[in-house]
């Protein structure tokens, strides 16, 4: 049964619960080195574990996965408000600072974008994939309206120029009102979205890397024909339950090497960096429009539990802003 309560009291317990939260991050993090296999701007496969990756930042960030936090390497995610009116369009400002205290203006593209920003509820519900744009002086800008309170994770995928690795940042928004929080949507094998069946297969293993298939059909026909988006054929986020850990995904493959086709089938290879739920958010693109499939996968689990007819939730590219 859903909740009701109101945010500012919520709020304070959340400060108490999740800061928690980034502490079991550190000890459940990323398991052995497998998390170091992917970057945006890289090949191969692998689970990019955000501020839980990359070669040479080693040592104790390795053992937290990207998201948990806000500054990471010296470098800051500095929202300007943190406060947003429900179901009002909102002019969203951030700069990233850098180790000086200025904002950062350069910044190396990760599968065409200088800058992705993630946002989703603590509930994992909301999901938004946007890309901002440049406003001057390091601050960065998007049109963004979040149709219901709540506290929501935005996230950054950056990789500023002189970094030695790619970093997620993560901040807390928070949306007036009265807040009413969601359980997860169960295990399903099949999401629908604006006519469309995308079908998992495989699943999560805590420590492991493990490859997931989504292949994506229309009016009971494979779609053989996706297109591009974000120099790959689907872009997969997941994030774990409770802490809100990232985990950025990436495709077996890309469009034009002679090898991966464009559908039914995308691949992805991930890392679970602990036993738990998980939210999976699939971006494809067929027909000029970028749709959403979310599925729920539990890590450690022996299997996600195959379902007949309906299941899972989706939406199509209206949040998507480049």
């Amino acid at each position: 049964m859903n909740s009701a309560i109101k945010l500012g009291a919520y709020v304070t317990g959340l400060a108490v619960v999740f800061g928690g939260a980034a502490g079991v991050g550190k000890v459940v993090g990323p398991v052995g080195a497998s998390a170091e296999t992917a970057s945006h701007d890289g090949g191969g496969h692998g689970a990019s574990t955000g501020g839980g990756h990359g070669g040479e930042g080693g040592g104790a960030a390795a053992l937290v996965p990207g998201g948990l936090q806000v500054s990471e390497d010296g470098y800051t995610l500095v929202p300007r408000k943190t406060t947003l009116a429900p179901g009002k369009r909102t002019d969203f400002r951030f700069t990233i600072n850098g180790p000086d205290g200025k904002p950062v203006t350069g910044f190396k593209p990760l599968h065409g974008k200088r800058l992705h920003l993630i946002v989703a509820s603590r509930d994992l519900s909301g999901f938004q994939h946007l890309h901002p744009s440049e406003a001057g002086g390091g601050v960065w800008t998007v049109p963004i309206t979040i149709p219901k309170s709540g506290v929501y994770r935005f996230f950054t995928d950056i990789q500023p120029d002189g970094a030695k690795r790619q970093l997620t940042l993560g901040t807390d928004v928070f949306v007036q009102g009265d807040l009413r929080t969601a359980p997860l949507p169960e295990p399903e094998r099949v999401a629908k979205v604006d006519g469309y069946e995308v079908t998992l297969s495989g699943g999560l293993t805590p420590g492991k890397s493990t490859e997931l298939t989504l292949s994506v059909s229309k009016d009971g026909k494979p779609v053989t024909d996706l297109e591009p988006y974000l120099e790959a054929y689907g872009h997969l986020v997941a994030l774990r339950q409770g802490d809100l850990a990232y985990l950025h995904v990436h495709p077996d493959g890309e469009p034009g090497d002679g090898e991966t086709k464009p559908g039914p089938g995308i691949t992805f290879f991930a890392e679970a960096p602990s036993s738990g739920a998980y939210r999976l958010y699939l971006d494809f693109k067929h027909g000029g429009k970028v749709r959403t499939a979310e599925f729920t996968v539990h890590a450690g689990n022996a299997q996600v539990p195959v379902q007949d007819g309906p299941t899972g939730g989706g939406h199509d590219d209206t949040p998507h802003t480049h």
